[in-house]
């Protein structure tokens, strides 16, 4: 089925990108070796650091805003292995170097955890010079970005992303938050870091299925805004699952670019920023209809681009062949391609709580050509045809609670 189209706001992300960020293969450097892409805010800009080994590193750390305490905020997946690390790095910065170590899981994005951060501050009597470091992914990443924010007003956090999701995605651009019952980061405020530290060396430790959540956002970046960045991550997927370093390099300085260049231009999404929330907003539904931490985040963008490129095909933006390359891409990518039954009633609602919806109307990211990304809304049936053409009863999955089988 072809609807009519609906009315439509486009951005064209990919020819301003030619012209204003770094071609494929360059990008600034720094003196410790990393790669550092800026994100261009005025008085609020900052750099992402990008190379292996910057834990390690002095020069990642210096220039920071220097204050009596620097609590690290971290989970108990995280801190066995970085946590000491970062420490010995931040002593002789810092009077003081606390931690708070949360339990893991995106069940915990919640004010009980956020809750536990606020005290921590309060009972150490905790300043507003006081920096927050986020040592960990992306639920920790906008969980005490959050709490930076709401401390006194704010005070300076700095984010140390050791999921690949969280390099190129969460931990750039200044969105915080944590989850509601009733819907997924809407409780929450845009407020940038100080900087962000992403070193490779922690895609080493994670498991195989947070490795596929992170390639994910990676995939999302092509069809939004640069085509032959997605030729590149088809021609290149095989060594990113193997974890290759040159690979990963590139596929996250890719990434940052992009999202830099978005957030340069619409820092609190009145706009073209809403392209980043490719698949998400079914995404989002299957992570809230499940309960949170039955699917990772990346899963559920993984199914939802492929929900959201059917949904462009039906709309008549893109041809047939374009769901049959995302599909087969994100398959790959040993994400999940089928949607869990939760009933098409529940997708509805659970799509109307989403933060690009406008007057009670659900607003879907669509691709209108490779490189070209758009908002539209679309007729419930239509949705519904689309989750049912994706649905575990045609693909034959198992049940709906069970997390993807790797």
């Amino acid at each position: 089925m072809t609807a009519p189209l609906p009315e439509s706001t486009s951005f064209a992300a990919a020819p301003a990108l030619s012209a204003a960020s770094p071609a494929a293969g360059a990008a600034g450097g720094s003196a410790n070796g990393a790669t550092t892409v800026a994100i261009d805010l005025g008085d609020r800009s900052y750099d992402i650091l990008i190379g292996a080994g910057l834990f390690d590193q002095a020069s990642s750390w210096a220039g920071l805003p220097r204050a009596a305490v620097a609590l690290i905020v971290t989970n108990d997946t995280v801190a066995p292995l970085y946590l000491e690390r970062l420490k010995r790095q931040l002593a002789p910065l810092y009077g003081r170097v606390e931690a708070v170590v949360l339990p893991d899981g995106e069940q915990h994005k919640r004010w009980e955890s956020l809750d536990v951060v606020i005290d921590h501050l309060l009972a150490g009597a905790a300043d507003r010079k006081t920096v927050l470091f986020a040592l960990g992914g992306g639920v920790i990443g906008d969980l005490a970005g959050f709490a930076a924010a709401i401390y006194m007003r704010g005070v300076p956090f700095v984010q140390v992303p050791t999921t690949l999701l969280a390099q190129v995605d969460s931990s750039v651009g200044g969105k915080t938050a944590i989850n509601h019952p009733r819907g997924k980061n809407m409780v929450g405020a845009f407020y940038q870091p100080m900087r962000v530290v992403a070193d490779l060396d922690t895609v080493d430790t994670l498991p195989d299925r947070e490795l596929s959540a992170g390639l994910a956002e990676v995939i999302k970046y092509g069809p939004i805004a640069d085509p032959a960045f997605l030729d590149w991550i088809e021609a290149n997927l095989d060594a990113l699952l193997a974890r290759d370093k040159a690979a990963l390099a590139h596929a996250v300085r890719r990434s940052c670019e992009i999202k830099a260049w978005v957030v340069g231009q619409d820092e609190r999404e009145a706009g073209l920023r809403a392209i980043l929330n490719f698949g998400h907003t079914f995404g989002h539904a299957i992570e809230t209809g499940l309960g949170y931490g039955e699917w990772l985040h990346g899963e559920g963008v993984g199914c939802g681009m492929v929900l959201a490129s059917e949904l462009s095909a039906r709309l008549g933006l893109m041809p047939a062949s374009f769901v049959t390359r995302m599909t087969r891409l994100i398959e790959r990518a040993r994400l999940p391609v089928t949607a869990p039954r939760l009933g098409i009633d529940r997708y509805l609602d659970l799509m109307r709580v989403d933060k690009k919806n406008e007057g009670g109307e659900i607003r879907f990211v669509v691709i209108e050509g490779l490189g070209k990304a758009g908002m539209r809304g679309a007729p419930d049936a239509l949705v519904a045809e689309v989750i049912e053409a994706h649905s575990e009863r045609h693909a034959g999955a198992s049940t709906p609670t069970e997390p993807p089988q790797r």
